[in-house]
């Protein structure tokens, strides 16, 4: 049996820079973040995603779920369908979701990818 890692994501300080958003449609909005584990083959992973304000396409390519822990964003589907993201929102976007996201003030989230 393996032992759980455990984790604040609201303490984690050290991230890396992941740089910007390469679909922007306004501003820049740079990422940075920390992969927490990795699955075999990188198959699935979780980590800590942090972004600051901006807006872009978003095409998600696998399923993901994730918990926001700060800031404020709003995912507009393709089809029109609005995602209001606040700190303590937990949301699922199933693979291929396709729409456009603005970055109102920094999020941070934790997630997890498959």
């Amino acid at each position: 049996m393996t032992t759980p890692f455990l984790y604040n994501p609201l303490e984690i300080t050290e991230v890396k820079d992941w740089g910007v958003i390469p679909t922007m449609l306004e501003g820049e909005s740079r990422v940075s973040g920390v992969v927490l584990h990795k699955g075999p083959e990188g198959q699935s992973e979780c980590g800590v995603w942090i972004c600051t304000p901006g807006k872009w396409f978003c095409h998600v390519t696998s399923d993901e779920f994730c918990h926001f822990l700060e800031g404020r964003c709003t995912y507009v589907h393709e089809s029109g369908e609005v995602i209001e993201i606040k700190p303590d929102t937990a949301a699922f976007f199933r693979k291929d979701w396709k729409g456009v996201c603005t970055v109102h003030e920094t999020v941070k989230k934790v997630y997890m990818i498959r």
